[in-house]
């Protein structure tokens, strides 16, 4: 008796810090959206094969001093990035894209800390329930896994070419995606209540729906990591038509025609755009079948939400497509579509709790 009276008590108190735990998990989806951001900014700048070793546990600090400044950037002076792109940069230049690459690791790092000693301390003190202690668990795996598909992408571009793998590029987006998918599913299912429907029916074929809307953004996201892998943005900078064609001649240039989908700079350009068109019929679809349910408060605010994010997104993309790649723009794109995902797996949350 006195060992359920304590196991009561301490469900009890996990329940009570449900609130606490969701905002936690929270913060750390919003460190994840300003880690893939950053992600992005250190792509398009070059500064991602700046750092040429992996120190997880001694990297923190920048180099500290002279020497040791002329010490990292004599290791850099090895590789192919400065061989065959940034020959004769000074050590000036070189701290500029060092910075970034330097920023998105110790953010990493970062966001292990937020999100391990946080979890300790919840999980010791009984304020996490024992039903949701493996999804968390495998949460942090996941993170660790993702910082060594990072190193192990950008060992891909310190071998032979200054750039890396855009297939293990796609891999390193792909996971960041799950991972901020997984936080927000799991923070919603901390505070969110079920909400009664009058059509309980229609709303679990809708369910369907939602998750296809959660599947096709996601491999939009992916198409969106080939096309900056292989800098295919650059291909075409005309909307809706590339250049004069609907159906640009270097489609299928490349044998087999598979490989035209991941390695040809035009088709994958234009995958991306088809990809765009699919996600937005899609969602719109979505949106005018649900509008028509009796939806409860919460679904029908993230219906909307949904719709709101996917006209931002769309506008984003066609900007930066026409002014060739700001910095700047396709950093919010990216952005965007963290939060077209999060928009969607937030939508189907709340059919699932219908």
């Amino acid at each position: 008796m006195i060992d359920n009276i304590q196991n009561g008590g301490d469900e009890a108190r996990a329940i009570r810090a449900r609130p606490a735990v969701a905002a936690w998990l929270l913060v750390v989806a919003t460190m994840v959206v300003a880690m893939v951001m950053l992600g992005g900014a250190t792509r398009l700048t070059h500064s991602g094969l700046s750092m040429v070793e992996w120190k997880p546990l001694m990297g923190t600090l920048p180099p500290m001093g002279e020497a040791a400044w002329q010490e990292t950037f004599q290791k850099y002076q090895q590789f192919p990035e400065y061989q065959k792109i940034n020959q004769g940069m000074t050590l000036t230049e070189f701290k500029g894209i060092f910075y970034y690459e330097y920023s998105h690791r110790v953010l990493g790092r970062g966001i292990g800390l937020v999100f391990a000693l946080p979890f300790l301390w919840f999980l010791l003190t009984g304020r996490i329930e024992r039903c949701r202690r493996k999804a968390l668990v495998g949460l942090f795996l996941l993170g660790g896994l993702q910082g060594l598909i990072g190193w192990w992408m950008v060992k891909s571009g310190l071998v032979d070419r200054p750039d890396v793998s855009h297939y293990r590029l796609t891999v390193h987006l792909g996971v960041a995606f799950l991972i901020l998918g997984a936080l927000i599913w799991v923070a919603l299912d901390l505070f969110s209540k079920s909400e009664p429907v009058a059509a309980p029916g229609a709303v679990r074929g809708l369910r369907v729906w939602s998750w296809l809307a959660v599947s096709l953004v996601l491999l939009q996201a992916l198409s969106g990591g080939l096309v900056a892998g292989l800098d295919a943005g650059f291909v075409y900078n005309s909307f809706p038509m590339m250049n004069e064609y609907w159906l640009p001649p270097e489609l299928g240039t490349l044998s087999p025609w598979w490989l035209n989908l991941f390695e040809n700079v035009v088709t994958v350009q234009f995958g991306h755009r088809i990809g765009a068109y699919l996600c937005t019929l899609l969602l719109l679809g979505l949106w005018f079948k649900a509008r028509s349910l009796a939806l409860g408060r919460q679904a029908r605010l993230a219906l909307n939400l949904m719709l709101m994010v996917l006209a931002v997104q769309l506008a984003l993309g066609v900007s930066t497509l026409l002014l060739v790649i700001p910095v700047s723009l396709a950093v919010l794109h990216q952005g965007g579509a963290l939060l077209l995902f999060a928009a969607t797996v937030q939508f189907a949350f709340r059919l699932h709790r219908t």
